[in-house]
């Protein structure tokens, strides 16, 4: 008899801790496709403000001697936001912020552009853009915080050491472009 309590025991403590596995490895797995989801949000915001600052170069073109090379850049970065990591979004966020910055400064150079109601509802949109893409990285970096607590903090790390997890990226845009958003005025 007292065999038979002994291996119940043992059969509880064992269902006990392969539940605790498989709840810990499910929240991993939420927080990882959370991550991935989110990061995939950020990448349709970033080529949807990639097409608007196409649109508004071609607005912009009118009015002035633009570059050709500033075209190639955005179609060059929007083909890449597709496959980007978190990584390289922080280069393609550097570097579209960049663009958006010197086609601003074309427009302080042609007051008359600003009134145009297509630079007007161009400008409107990517100013909404420049908002979903703040409110994905926020949510972004919160699922990461979770995800790499969990995978530092004990018990979790022994699961996450088993599995072989690794941290995930945040999405740190350069702090000169959080510190100083695209001006958008009239």
């Amino acid at each position: 008899m007292t065999d038979w309590i002994i291996i119940g025991i043992i059969v509880i403590v064992l269902i006990g801790l392969a539940a605790w596995f498989v709840s810990i490895y499910n929240r991993f797995i939420s927080l990882r496709n959370s991550s991935e989801a989110t990061l995939g949000q950020t990448r349709v915001a970033m080529k949807k403000r990639l097409d608007m600052i196409t649109q508004l170069l071609g607005s912009v073109k009118s009015y002035a001697a633009f570059e050709k090379e500033t075209l190639e850049r955005v179609t060059a970065m929007r083909a890449s936001v597709g496959s980007a990591g978190a990584g390289d979004l922080n280069k393609v966020e550097a570097e579209s912020r960049s663009i958006l910055g010197r086609l601003f400064a074309v427009m302080e150079n042609y007051p008359d552009l600003k009134t145009q109601k297509t630079v007007s509802d161009l400008m409107n949109s990517i100013k909404d853009i420049e908002d979903e893409i703040a409110r994905h990285r926020y949510t972004y970096n919160n699922i990461s915080q979770q995800f790499n607590t969990m995978r530092e903090s004990i018990p979790s790390n022994i699961i996450a050491g088993m599995l072989h997890l690794v941290k995930l990226d945040y999405l740190e845009f350069e702090d000169e472009n959080l510190e100083k958003a695209p001006e958008i005025s009239f």
